[in-house]
């Protein structure tokens, strides 16, 4: 079934995070598009294809879905297309993909593809291929730039290994946005409260987000249309008790109100310190209270 009438110039991918890379692959499409006079369009996929190819695949994502879409809008392309990705669909050829989807479906005139990108069933043509089967087709076929930064390619893996590495001005660099994580406040233990600190703890929406290095953090907190300033710690809590489970908690300052069942989200701003085991409670109470200082002064600035 045909998407729609129009014709659009439209590049393609999967876009986890939709970072710099991403956004310059994006700008050469809008270009393009402007100088053909027609619009421009992403083609993206609500899920991760190796999930559907792999069911027992757990990505890790910079992203959700609707945080993609978000980000996408941000970019001033004229159309997202969110192409279901299915078996039958990763079976096709990247002719037959061109034919059935991008010409027949979707009416792309002018297709860029991706510097590095791949596509079509076991990912085994490339672009001479892909600007053969365009002729064929009556679609024009072009390559984009590559990207780089401070000599490095961008890339949602890199990007990835730099958050759990906990190089966050870095990693949000490259996003160009402050990166996020949002999820509803679930019961805790409630230890924060006995040395001054009380936390909300986060269970992300996203199972399969990113969660950064384990350490405390400098952090935005959005709740509803407000935005606080806070101090947000991924950890064990090794001092309290012995665990392994990994605990996202937010100290939110100059908050006061129930979150209980609410969501939120936090935006990184600054890594302050790594996990750390402390000797007592007052100890790390006295940490504690050094860090939100810190992280104050980060925010501040």
């Amino acid at each position: 079934m045909s998407l729609c009438n129009k014709a659009f110039v439209a590049t393609m991918g999967f876009f986890d995070g939709v970072h710099i890379g991403h956004r310059h692959l994006i700008d050469q499409v809008k270009a393009q598009a402007k100088r053909q006079g027609l619009p421009s369009a992403v083609i993206t996929f609500p899920v991760h294809p190796r999930i559907v190819l792999q069911q027992d695949y757990q990505p890790k994502l910079l992203c959700g879905y609707e945080e993609k879409i978000e980000q996408l809008e941000t970019t001033g392309v004229d159309y997202c297309v969110s192409l279901p990705f299915t078996k039958e669909l990763s079976n096709l050829s990247a002719r037959e993909f061109m034919r059935q989807v991008l010409k027949e479906r979707i009416h792309v005139q002018t297709f860029i593809v991706g510097y590095d990108h791949r596509f079509g069933h076991n990912r085994e043509e490339g672009f001479e291929d892909y600007v053969k089967y365009g002729n064929e087709l009556g679609i024009k076929v072009m390559q984009a730039t590559e990207f780089r930064f401070a000599d490095h390619e961008v890339s949602s893996s890199l990007i990835r290994r730099l958050l759990a590495e906990g190089k966050i001005t870095i990693a949000n660099r490259l996003l160009s946005y402050n990166y996020r994580l949002s999820g509803k406040i679930v019961e805790g233990y409630q230890v924060g409260r006995t040395i001054g600190f009380p936390t909300a703890n986060i269970q992300a929406w996203e199972r399969f987000k990113v969660i950064p290095a384990l350490g405390v953090y400098a952090v935005f907190v959005r709740i509803g249309n407000e935005i606080y300033k806070g101090m947000l710690y991924i950890g064990t809590r090794p001092t309290i008790h012995q665990s392994e489970e990994i605990s996202v908690e937010v100290n939110i300052f100059e908050f006061d109100g129930d979150l209980y069942n609410r969501s939120l989200t936090v935006e990184f701003v600054d890594f302050i310190r790594p996990d750390m085991v402390f000797e007592n409670t007052e100890l790390l109470a006295r940490q504690i209270q050094q860090d939100k200082l810190t992280v104050l002064e980060r925010l501040n600035n």
